[in-house]
């Protein structure tokens, strides 16, 4: 195992178990907001899916790859967004009697 590889593991398992415990935190009234505020970032995660794909190296698997992680990012979007409709949704106010 080379020193990059070591080191690039490191820093993912380290970043997993700070964003579990950063999200673990947020109370779930602010669930809603912040991840309609997330959605951004998982738009750049499309793009960057989309440049691993065109830019494969690794022939088909990397190719394979690449497309599995853009419909991933993009299914996280797309709910992300319906979440975020659904519980704007909850407060707009409700139409009551005509008088």
């Amino acid at each position: 195992m080379s020193p990059q590889l070591l080191t690039e593991i490191t820093v993912f398992i380290l970043a997993v178990f700070v964003g579990f415990e950063v999200i673990s935190k947020v109370p779930s009234m602010l669930h809603t907001p912040l991840m309609s505020a997330t959605n951004a970032i998982h738009g750049i995660v499309v793009v960057g899916a989309m440049l691993i794909a065109g830019a494969a190296i690794g022939g088909t698997v990397g190719q394979g790859i690449g497309l599995a992680a853009m419909v991933l990012a993009t299914i996280n979007v797309v709910g992300g967004f319906a979440v975020t409709g659904r519980m704007l949704q909850m407060f707009k106010a409700k139409a009551g009697p005509k008088a």
